[in-house]
């Protein structure tokens, strides 16, 4: 196994660096070099230790399969209300800028933006307007759907749940998950109506489901099966 086959090699020299170091990536390997050593001594280190290098890769690699919502710039993520657009700049920090329903991340050039400490900021950021906006169109979405088919609730919150979409509590207080915007606009109306026929029938048995049918017009079943599809972020 040679160096070349973990993708792009990218060599950087570092005059406070003492022994070749490895980065690995998805994409390939950033190699870390002192200022007198050569990129052939670099390269015969990588070969030496290939085997830990590939196991390494490919753990990373499922991790990124298995976690569709990694951000890059070509893995565009769409939320029910604005779309987020990843920009390289010469900035030196990240910077956040929702107009026109689009959220734009301005992000340093040189970052690794695979890296989870790049994820973590960029969904730092995503979170804080995802929340704004859950809070902003949610509550007016359950009253809308409770006014139609003739519920009765007595509050909606908006939460950071990365464990269910939404929940109903015996107090008929429904709770929602922000990340309910990473829905199409019918899986949305599905988990809130889902909610809703709870401050009915609190369990899940056939009352539940065939009042789910009667608000879904006979869809619920299909419509269960579509959220799963869907994922949280991690």
């Amino acid at each position: 196994m040679l160096a070349e086959d973990f993708g792009k090699i990218e060599f950087v020299r570092s005059a406070r660096a003492r022994s070749v170091r490895v980065r690995i990536l998805v994409s390939g390997l950033k190699i870390t070099i002192p200022q007198d050593a050569s990129e052939k001594t670099a390269i015969d280190f990588v070969n030496s230790v290939a085997p830990k290098i590939r196991k390494k890769q490919e753990l990373l690699r499922k991790k990124e399969t298995s976690n569709p919502t990694i951000l890059t710039e070509n893995n565009v993520l769409k939320t029910l209300t604005f779309d987020v657009k990843l920009v390289r700049t010469a900035r030196k920090d990240i910077y956040f800028s929702l107009k026109n329903s689009i959220l734009t991340i301005e992000f340093p050039e040189n970052a690794d933006e695979k890296s989870d400490t790049t994820q973590q900021y960029f969904w730092n950021g995503i979170n804080y307007f995802l929340k704004k906006e859950a809070r902003r169109i949610l509550p007016d979405r359950v009253k809308q759907l409770a006014e139609k088919y003739k519920f009765r609730y007595s509050g909606v919150k908006i939460q950071p749940s990365k464990t269910r979409w939404g929940s109903c509590s015996r107090e008929r207080s429904i709770n929602l998950s922000q990340y309910l915007l990473l829905l199409p606009a019918n899986l949305v109306d599905y988990v809130i109506l889902h909610e809703l026929c709870h401050t009915i029938e609190m369990n899940h048995g056939p009352r539940f489901w065939k009042l789910m049918d009667e608000v879904t017009n006979g869809q619920s079943k299909a419509l269960r099966a579509g959220l799963k599809d869907y994922h949280m972020p991690k």
